[in-house]
């Protein structure tokens, strides 16, 4: 059976136009929904999958509508080739339930991967060189090196409270016993 997703970004947007070319396609069923697709929780979406029964097939009008990222895509054929279904685009001409189909979604997995692998390995090379040049990455430290001494002092001295000294200096708990600690 193939059941249909709709989806668009804004309110004032129109889904007239998927809706037909869903019902042209032969869909029985069709979930639509105004939300953005850099969304990750979509209502309608979720209702589709949960409707959808083993050898069933989701159909989209665009690849687009289905999510704006290419991981979001993949993970979502995935889950449906798990659970025996498959996945069409209708403007692409993606169909899993063909081998052709499969062929180019395991493409853009492959493609997928290499580039979060070239993206990690730039991210190392820019903090090793950030590194090599002195530079510490991380978030700064709130409190300079004179008011750790002070906060230490008033650590030590066991009249002042934990939380008068974490107010003073606005600070958690946490980043009081990490301080005393170093």
């Amino acid at each position: 059976m193939l059941i249909g997703y709709a989806r668009v970004s804004t309110e004032d947007q129109s889904l007239d136009m998927q809706l037909d070319a869903l019902d042209s396609a032969g869909c029985a069923k069709t979930f639509s929904e105004k939300i953005s697709g850099a969304k990750s929780e979509r209502a309608e979406l979720n209702k589709a999958l949960e409707y959808m029964r083993e050898g069933d097939t989701l159909v989209v009008w665009k690849l687009d509508r289905l999510g704006r990222s290419l991981k979001f895509l993949i993970d979502t054929v995935n889950l449906l080739h798990d659970k025996k279904m498959h996945f069409k685009s209708l403007q692409e001409g993606f169909d899993t339930s063909t081998s052709g189909g499969k062929l180019i979604f395991h493409i853009f997995g492959s493609l997928s991967e290499f580039e979060r692998e070239i993206i990690r390995e730039r991210t190392n090379a820019g903090l090793k060189a950030a590194r090599a040049r002195g530079r510490k990455g991380g978030r700064p430290f709130k409190l300079d090196p004179k008011q750790i001494q002070q906060l230490k002092k008033l650590y030590a001295d066991k009249s002042n409270e934990i939380k008068d000294i974490c107010k003073l200096f606005s600070i958690s708990r946490q980043t009081l016993y990490r301080l005393v600690k170093q």
